[in-house]
């Protein structure tokens, strides 16, 4: 008797934070910061769907999710902003003078 398996686990962009912030690393064309979920596929249809940790950038056009910190443009601007009040601040500080957060 044989079983055959198909299915897999894929990434799918579920919310666009900030809209062509950066370049793709594989093919050049704006990149998305995004919010996505990791999917469970059995024979090609969806089962089980949780969130990623992280946001990562996306590109429409090659499909490719990477990290933020590979595109330099998008890594120095999250570098120097507050994740909680957006704010710039200076790289060296270890806590945001404006909210307080640790950055």
């Amino acid at each position: 008797m044989f079983f055959f398996f198909v299915g897999g686990v894929e990434q799918q962009a579920r919310q666009v934070l900030k809209s062509g912030i950066g370049k793709c690393i594989s093919c050049g064309s704006p990149a998305d910061l995004v919010e996505y979920d990791k999917v469970l596929k059995l024979f090609f249809v969806p089962v089980w769907r949780w969130p990623g940790k992280h946001p990562l950038m996306h590109c429409k056009d090659c499909r490719i999710f990477f990290p933020p910190s590979l595109d330099k443009a998008a890594a120095v601007d999250a570098a120097l902003r507050c994740q909680f009040c957006d704010r710039k601040v200076d790289p060296s500080f270890r806590f945001c003078p404006f909210c307080g957060s640790a950055l």
